[in-house]
């Protein structure tokens, strides 16, 4: 059976959570199968730096941490169900890939 994967990531959870709910809500619409949203682990890149630009006095670090949310949705392959899914409106800063696989 073909399906298609559906991959969102972004640094904002709330984001991803409402695009989430959008396809949730075409799938119900169309009656389509869909499993998800499978979270995946969060990736969590940090960043240390001295606040002191010259090097004198004493070490005080500022900590920077940016997380990026993903999940994986798994819909079947049904061509309105696609079609809806395309025009999904996308916030500003969100990565969303959509795969088809066997």
């Amino acid at each position: 059976m073909q399906k298609a994967r559906i991959k969102i990531a972004s640094t904002d959870i709330n984001k991803v959570n409402q695009v989430c709910e959008y396809i949730k809500s075409i799938s119900e619409k169309t009656g389509v199968v869909m499993r998800g949203p499978i979270p995946l682990p969060t990736k969590k890149l940090r960043i240390a730096t001295r606040k002191s630009p010259d090097g004198e006095g004493s070490e005080t670090w500022e900590r920077y941490e940016m997380r990026i949310h993903k999940r994986i949705i798994d819909l079947g392959l049904d061509e309105r169900a696609l079609r809806l899914v395309m025009r999904v409106p996308i916030p500003e800063g969100l990565n969303i890939e959509i795969e088809i696989i066997e």
